[in-house]
């Protein structure tokens, strides 16, 4: 598999689970406690760095 075929996957499956990760956040977010709901917002907000930064690796690797 090629550097930039692999990027794309890991990018996709990155947006996959960030996509995953807001939407329970966002659905199920007056239901959690606290400490929980902070915790998944933090994980969400670290998904999206990366997510960001792997789009960018990808963009120059072509």
């Amino acid at each position: 598999m090629s550097m930039q075929t692999e990027l794309n996957t890991i990018t996709s499956t990155m947006t996959e689970l960030s996509t995953r990760i807001t939407t329970l956040v966002e659905a199920e977010g007056d239901a959690m406690a606290p400490d929980v709901y902070a915790e998944l917002v933090a994980a969400e907000r670290t998904v999206g760095a990366l997510l960001r930064r792997l789009v960018r690796v990808a963009g120059r690797a072509l």
